[in-house]
């Protein structure tokens, strides 16, 4: 049975932890489009971001310098003419001495403009400093693709490509400037390449750049890592890097020792320019398009992309917690529950920070505590309601005939005090039964008959739970109760005398009662034993009687039969438990009892000293 169970709680498991895994799983597959489970991602990667992105000083060898309020003020609104990029540029390069090593600039310059002379001014300046990198950018989209028989929808298609004009295109590197943000709209991270039609892979503009930085260095580049999706560390906050306005270059105030042999990144750094995106590093602040290339050349430069470890493997390790942390739960008690809850997260997000900070790899920080909160929550649920209809359960089969205290008790015992088979209990047994009902019953129609014993079992039950009994059964008119079982109880002998005395001393009034109404009289025959018995549930699992058997409870059942109305025999056992608390009288002509030898001992209980 234990087997069964535990197959039926590990199948139980394992589907649990299975769906929750799985649900973790497509709310990052990108093939999987569910409104519902965005909230699971938007959780997930805003706590994966806080843990993951710290921050750190960049060393300087990157400037920014910006399109920014001054610049804008200092040459007119955006766009300027190409002239004013033309000579920015050749600022920049005017001191072989003090050159920068790579200037990459995040604007578009597609097609040629309305100034051919500004054109040829921008290519040629873009030639003399031989280290200039423009973006280029593709256009995704859904388009129609004719399969020979119909056509299909592809999404994400490059629908465009736009890279600079040929004059220009002939000059200089190109590298794309395409930003990705996750479906929650923030950046976390960047394409090193893409496979633009008819031209191949394209780099991204920030290794572009970086590779021509190596170049002037003389030194070989990081090698690219093999990904098509690099999972970017933030610097900080805008302007983490070294920022100065462009506006410097055309007034004279940018010393050009301050950009020697460092990597210069130009574009957009207002906000009416409309180049500014929300980051993994904050949600709620804007960085400008030219801050996050400059971050990823920086990333590329330390070689410091961390590994974001493979869902698949992610949903394994998520899936196989889960049964664990289930299997735990299953039927425990809250607190232990608890604890193992608290520290089996506290430990994964430990691990999180400790992957990262030591491997660079990053796991979903969320995945498996949301998982082990949901199961969790669930277990709890299930015990709680398990627990309450056990409750339910013993109160039923033990409501009726238990002591309130000795129910509480078994309370605590839960569903092990329903199960069948039974064990041994040194027990006080009693018996009693009607002294002439028989002859009554004979000569009063069926409901007297009824009421009558109804009241004497009223009687007797209220006698036996007084004095802390388990009422066993009721056979006919004799009713049988027990001590000390199914919880010890202290002085059982002494309790079980008890209520056969009240028994005694409540059926003189209920004999007066009966005498006055019907014209007959009741009284009472008392049998109590003390000793072994076994006590349980014995029967079939769908229908058993919590009892006791064995010659203990014969012996009482004996007893009764042969105690004269108002009288209660016990037994040697019995008055030697109860001391010098009882007045008890051996019989003067003893009686033999069936299946006993000569020599057993029967008294009277005639006087019980009441504590």
């Amino acid at each position: 049975m234990k087997e069964l169970n535990f197959c039926k709680r590990l199948g139980i498991a394992l589907a649990a932890s299975a769906a929750l895994a799985a649900v973790c799983f497509l709310s990052v597959y990108p093939k999987f489009e569910s409104r519902a489970l965005d909230w699971l991602f938007a959780l997930d990667s805003s706590v994966s971001d806080t843990v993951y992105q710290t921050g750190y000083a960049p060393d300087g060898e990157i400037l920014v310098l910006g399109i920014d309020d001054e610049a804008l003020e200092l040459l007119g609104t955006w766009p300027w003419p190409r002239s004013y990029m033309a000579e920015a540029i050749e600022y920049l390069s005017s001191d072989p001495d003090n050159a920068p090593a790579v200037i990459g600039i995040d604007v578009l310059y597609i097609e040629e403009s309305g100034d051919p002379d500004a054109d040829s001014y921008l290519a040629e300046a873009a030639a003399g400093a031989e280290n200039v990198v423009l973006g280029a950018f593709a256009t995704f989209g859904t388009e129609f693709v004719w399969n020979g028989s119909d056509y299909d929808m592809v999404s994400g298609s490059v629908l465009s490509w736009d890279t600079p004009y040929p004059d220009l295109m002939d000059v200089v590197e190109i590298g794309h400037i395409n930003t990705f943000a996750d479906k929650d709209g923030v950046i976390r991270h960047i394409r090193p390449f893409l496979n633009i039609p008819g031209e191949g892979r394209v780099g991204a503009f920030s290794r572009v750049v970086y590779e021509r930085y190596c170049e002037s260095l003389g030194v070989t580049p990081n090698a690219e890592p093999d990904s098509s999706l690099l999972y970017l560390p933030f610097a900080g906050e805008s302007a983490s890097f070294e920022e100065r306005s462009l506006a410097e270059v055309f007034t004279g105030e940018l010393d050009l020792a301050e950009v020697a042999g460092k990597i210069v990144l130009i574009g957009p750094f207002a906000k009416g320019l409309q180049d500014d995106f929300l980051t993994s590093f904050d949600h709620s602040a804007l960085i400008y398009g030219v801050e996050i290339h400059a971050n990823a050349v920086e990333a590329y430069r330390q070689n410091a992309f961390p590994q974001e470890v493979p869902d698949a493997l992610q949903f394994v390790l998520t899936f196989v917690l889960g049964v664990l942390a289930l299997l735990f739960f299953w039927d425990r008690k809250v607190l232990p529950s608890v604890l193992v809850w608290v520290c089996a997260c506290a430990l994964w997000i430990g691990l999180c920070f400790g992957l990262h900070a030591w491997a660079g790899l990053l796991l979903h920080v969320l995945w498996v505590p949301i998982t082990l909160t949901i199961l969790f929550i669930a277990s709890v649920a299930v015990n709680y309601v398990r627990a309450a209809r056990e409750k339910r359960r013993i109160q039923n089969t033990f409501g009726h005939y238990i002591d309130p205290g000795v129910m509480r008790q078994l309370l605590a015992q839960g569903s092990s005090a329903l199960e069948l088979g039974g064990k041994l209990y040194d027990i006080a047994v009693l018996f009693v039964d009607i002294r002439g009902f028989t002859t009554m019953s004979e000569a009063l129609d069926p409901p007297t008959v009824v009421e009558i014993i109804n009241k004497y079992l009223t009687l007797t039950t209220e006698c036996i739970m007084r004095n802390h009994g388990t009422l066993d059964k009721f056979v006919g008119d004799c009713t049988m109760a027990f001590w000390n079982a199914p919880v010890a109880q202290p002085d059982a002998v002494y309790l079980a005398c008890c209520a056969a005395m009240d028994m005694v001393e409540g059926s003189k009034a209920l004999g007066e009662e009966l005498l006055e109404k019907y014209g007959r009289t009741v009284s009472f025959g008392v049998g109590v034993n003390w000793g072994p018995a076994v006590i349980g549930n014995i029967g079939a699992p769908k229908r058993m009687d919590y009892t006791a058997i064995g010659d203990t409870v014969n012996t009482a059942a004996r007893l009764e039969a042969n105690a004269p109305g108002g009288t209660v025999y016990i037994s040697r056992a019995v008055a030697d438990a109860l001391g010098d608390r009882a007045v008890a009288t051996p019989l003067e002509t003893p009686i033999r009892l069936k299946g006993k030898a000569e020599g057993f001992e029967i008294l009277t209980l005639d006087k019980l000293n009441r504590e």
